[in-house]
């Protein structure tokens, strides 16, 4: 039996050389509070190319500075941007990956001096500054960001684009019941809920035509809350949409106790693939390359998403290959320790 953990994989003219992806993770590393991309951000990124993962995948970067998560992340709202990137993705590239971008507004959850924005006034937590509600001038300028900022990752060389609608950040906001209290064209039926991120993939669509991901948050862990199976009629849309795969998490849109365990948003990742017809990616404590292996192999997911396990080790790809019995080829400059 082959290992579909190392096998390429083809998502429209972008082929990947492995299954294995680096999950975006915000690193909060932007030194002069600007979103400009900077020496950590170049070490941190190349180091797992050289590791040998397939694809990475930049951090949520933020389309205006009012959509940060804190002064200290990564941009894209501007020109001045492009160039830092730009280095970034030739970094990536220089090692055989390829090279993803997650672009993001944060919403209530932004934790920043001034005015923060949501569908609807309401705080993530009592500790959290309660938001405005956005007026639908201010939806029609956030959607025109996030066009922008995929006219600017394209431009900066990023083969792969991520629209990040999960973890309780503003896309999330507004497709959840439990954080849309909206009475317009933006609320109230689900279809409705859903207008804000369709708008915004076919805004994305219009400057950008390479592969498109979406991540979402699959479950709000919240009885009145979103859960895969409402994902699987989203994810229908979204396909319709030509959106190429769906990004499988799930939480935060709401405080909640949950209960992680090896593989538990796998699960989630199952459902919408087998009933929306539609590539997924599988992420949530995989650590290990037999765990990654039996996921693919049981057709769970199509690509392996990884976040703490490439924090740990950025070689992770070579100690998996070692697990499965696959002689992964490693970069001459480190052959007398590869294998």
């Amino acid at each position: 039996m082959t290992n579909k953990l190392f096998e390429p994989y083809t998502i429209k003219d972008l082929t990947l050389k492995n299954r294995i992806v680096m999950s975006p993770m915000c690193m909060y590393s932007c030194e002069n509070q600007d979103g400009m991309a900077n020496d950590w951000h170049y070490t941190h990124y190349s180091s797992r190319a050289v590791g040998q993962v397939g694809l990475i995948i930049v951090e949520a970067t933020a389309v205006t500075p009012q959509g940060r998560i804190s002064p200290q992340d990564l941009g894209i709202w501007s020109d001045d941007h492009i160039e830092g990137l730009q280095k970034l993705t030739k970094m990536i590239k220089a090692h055989g990956a390829a090279a993803g971008i997650q672009i993001a507004h944060a919403g209530r959850k932004a934790v920043l001096e001034g005015e923060i924005l949501a569908p609807s006034a309401l705080p993530f937590n009592e500790n959290m500054k309660i938001p405005k509600e956005m007026t639908t001038e201010e939806i029609k300028n956030t959607v025109q960001a996030f066009g922008k900022a995929a006219e600017r990752a394209k431009k900066a060389g990023f083969d792969c684009l991520e629209i990040h609608a999960a973890h309780g950040y503003l896309i999330n906001e507004f497709l959840s019941p439990l954080t849309n209290k909206r009475t317009d064209q933006y609320g109230g039926s689900q279809e409705n809920r859903y207008r804000f991120l369709k708008e915004i993939i076919d805004e994305v669509k219009r400057f950008w035509n390479g592969p498109l991901f979406v991540r979402i948050s699959a479950n709000d862990y919240h009885e009145e809350g979103l859960k895969a199976i409402d994902y699987v009629t989203m994810a229908k849309w979204m396909k319709a949409q030509k959106v190429d795969l769906i990004d499988v998490s799930s939480g935060a849109v709401v405080p909640a106790n949950i209960k992680a365990y090896p593989g538990y948003q796998v699960p989630f990742s199952e459902i919408i693939r087998k009933d929306a017809a539609i590539p997924t990616g599988a992420v949530g404590l995989i650590t290990s390359g037999n765990q990654a292996e039996e996921i693919l192999q049981k057709q769970c997911a199509d690509l392996i998403f990884l976040a703490r396990a490439l924090l740990r080790d950025p070689y992770w790809p070579q100690v998996a290959a070692k697990e499965l019995g696959f002689k992964l080829q490693p970069p001459k400059q480190y052959e007398r320790g590869w294998n």
